[in-house]
């Protein structure tokens, strides 16, 4: 049992609460997790799709679940206990008793030679098979002879369980922050996400706010695929900006990740705050993408999901990742959880500050009908009949499509901010602009 230290800030007292568990697609665990975010947050509601139920080109797959697992070396000494560390047991490995020379065994032990004295995580949630992963240096000394092998494990039709906060703003407009629950113990890929993640819900929680907003937790591809596949219409219609929130722990450095076209509000929000980060970052392309920003970015959905993490994924300067090495301390620690909470604070910060106008009409307004436009028997209603502020109020009208912000527009136009402003606002009176 793990000993929670009482000095421990919050978000690194939920680490160490989620950590030990052997989360997965579908299973006891991701529950677990989520009835422990639940502790922290009382507004999350969890929620389901059933084994078997069609979303787009997939299926939901059966919960599977773990008592056991282990190998008996010839000399009678256990290796690889599930128990003691669950990247032991390769993910959704079948139910298997059996005697098997070394020769066979080695077909199914995985390790990483660069990272000898690393356990690897490894899954096979679509493809019938078992496995155990070992460190490298280990499997090494391995001697021949035959090895007896144990796997207690179970599937069942049952319910892929995911976790949904919905805090209300003033607008139905929203901004979604997603992270995913899939991963056993694995304190940066996997915990640092609930974490930031789950305390944004609550500084969400404490006033109201001009925007809605969402916080999600499912398992990775095949959880977004499903909520995608449940909600898209909603989707579509009502959010403005979204963010994957993965790999948000460790304190060596900020990566952004940007959506598939890398010109939506979630973009130029995101790159606005990260270009003021003082410590060492880095900016990628669509093509280093890795997380679920490819199921809400593909074409057909093209949403606004873009991600700002700590270290990324499948780089060199994360060399833990997906191993027994990501953990809690090492990795993960207390100032780097706080300071991504903080980043994604002033992200929505921003957000709230920010306008993106929408026109109200199809084409152009009929200006003449607002008394907006001059002619030879009607004045400009706008304390003067200047020809150049009908053309300026075009102009901004023409760039009212909820992907620019009052800022952007004004330097489209290269006007000054203040004035641009005051159209802003008096198309607003005149009911020709959303925001």
């Amino acid at each position: 049992m793990r000993i929670l230290n009482k000095k421990m800030s919050e978000p690194e007292r939920l680490a160490h609460e989620l950590f030990p568990l052997n989360r997965t697609l579908a299973g006891k665990d991701n529950i677990t997790s989520l009835k422990i975010l639940k502790k922290y947050n009382n507004k999350l509601q969890i929620k389901s799709f059933k084994s078997g139920t069609k979303c787009f080109d997939w299926k939901i797959p059966h919960e599977w679940n773990v008592k056991d697992a282990y190998i008996v070396k010839p000399d009678g000494k256990k290796i690889c206990d599930f128990k003691k560390n669950n990247l032991h047991l390769v993910g959704y490995s079948h139910r298997l008793k059996k005697t098997i020379p070394l020769k066979i065994l080695k077909k199914n032990l995985h390790s990483v030679k660069n990272h000898p004295d690393a356990i690897p995580y490894v899954t096979s949630y679509y493809k019938k098979t078992w496995g155990f992963c070992i460190e490298y240096r280990k499997k090494k000394l391995l001697k021949n002879g035959n090895y007896k092998v144990l796997i207690n494990s179970s599937f069942k039709k049952g319910k892929m369980h995911y976790g949904e906060i919905f805090i209300k703003g003033k607008s139905k407009k929203e901004i979604i922050f997603t992270t995913y629950i899939c991963h056993p113990s694995l304190a940066n890929n996997e915990i640092s996400g609930q974490v930031v993640n789950l305390f944004l819900s609550k500084h969400i929680s404490v006033k109201r706010r001009r925007y809605s907003y969402r916080f999600l937790f499912m398992p990775e591809t095949i959880g977004a695929i499903a909520y995608i596949s449940k909600n898209l219409n909603n989707l579509k219609k009502n959010t403005i900006g979204g963010f994957i929130l993965t790999c948000v722990g460790d304190e060596r450095c900020f990566s952004y990740v940007p959506s598939r076209h890398g010109d939506t509000i979630s973009d130029k929000i995101a790159l606005k705050v990260f270009k003021k980060i003082k410590t060492k970052k880095k900016i990628y392309t669509w093509l280093d993408r890795g997380s679920d920003e490819r199921q809400f970015c593909s074409p057909g959905v093209d949403l606004p999901f873009c991600s700002i993490m700590r270290s990324k994924y499948h780089t060199s300067g994360y060399p833990e990742y997906h191993t027994s090495l990501d953990r809690i301390g090492s990795v993960v620690t207390s100032k780097g959880l706080n300071g991504s909470i903080s980043l994604y604070k002033k992200i929505i910060q921003q957000f709230e500050k920010s306008f993106f106008p929408l026109s109200a009409k199809k084409c152009e307004p009929f200006m003449t009908k607002y008394r907006l436009y001059h002619t030879l028997n009607d004045k400009f209603d706008w304390k003067s009949n200047d020809v150049k502020k009908t053309r300026d109020i075009m102009n901004f009208i023409s760039h009212c499509d909820q992907k620019h912000s009052i800022e952007e527009i004004s330097k489209k136009l290269n006007l000054r901010l203040d004035y641009t402003k005051k159209i802003f606002i008096f198309l607003l009176k005149k009911k020709l602009i959303h925001v």
